[in-house]
């Protein structure tokens, strides 16, 4: 069947979270007087972030023990003195500045313009509900999306089947006439394929992957050559 509807991860897939959560972290070191040099910070948190939302879409922590543990482990990590208040107060800060830097990935409007006129497209993202919209309208894309499928909506995180059937439902679209395109293996990729969609996994690290099946683009507009 023709594909009609795609759906789209927003983090680390349209929204560039890494260099966003940069500046965000170098504005509020510079607010709150954190003396620390960021690239050292960043180089542990990175990994312990991709950690603890692995452990939150497996349901194993708390969006609040999120928050804090990959802050605290990280400050540990770099041997930084800090209080759990100003834990706290960072990590509320991170998330209210966070909105406030919107780079794209390279090709994203030249993307969106180009799909929009051939399907209807849609957002599903395990980001926080207080956040995600205010990324998109910031950013300029909020419009090329009818349906923005949260977690915090649904109750559950991708990869669980829940998500994906209820973005379905919710867009009136069928397995078979719909792509789901996203960066995380796991969640966007293997989510998908678990219930019968199609999907496309944005390899921008040029990553090698185990599934020699599974369909890759390393940039954005390389999706054009499939849609």
């Amino acid at each position: 069947m023709k594909i009609e509807h795609v759906f789209f991860d927003l983090d680390h897939t349209l929204w560039d979270f890494e260099k966003n959560s940069e500046l965000t972290f170098h504005k509020i070191f510079a607010d709150n007087g954190i003396a620390i040099t960021l690239q050292d910070f960043l180089e542990v948190y990175k990994p312990l972030n991709l950690e603890y939302w692995k452990l939150y879409r497996e349901e194993k922590i708390s969006k609040k023990a999120l928050r804090y543990e990959r802050l605290k482990k990280t400050f540990d990590a770099v041997n930084y003195t800090i209080s759990d208040d100003l834990i706290d107060k960072i990590a509320i800060e991170y998330i209210d500045n966070l909105a406030n830097f919107n780079h794209l990935f390279d090709g994203t409007f030249e993307l969106l313009d180009y799909l929009k006129e051939k399907y209807t497209l849609h957002i599903i993202t395990n980001g926080f509900e207080e956040i995600q919209s205010k990324k998109m309208m910031n950013s300029k894309i909020h419009h090329y999306f009818d349906k923005i499928i949260t977690s915090d909506s649904v109750g559950v995180k991708k990869p669980n089947p829940k998500i994906f059937n209820y973005a379905l439902e919710s867009a009136k679209a069928t397995k078979e006439s719909s792509i789901m395109i996203g960066d995380s293996l796991e969640a966007d990729v293997q989510g998908a394929l678990n219930i019968g969609l199609k999907a496309i996994h944005c390899n921008f690290n040029n990553t090698i992957s185990t599934n020699k099946n599974i369909l890759s683009v390393t940039s954005l507009l390389e999706l054009k050559q499939y849609l």
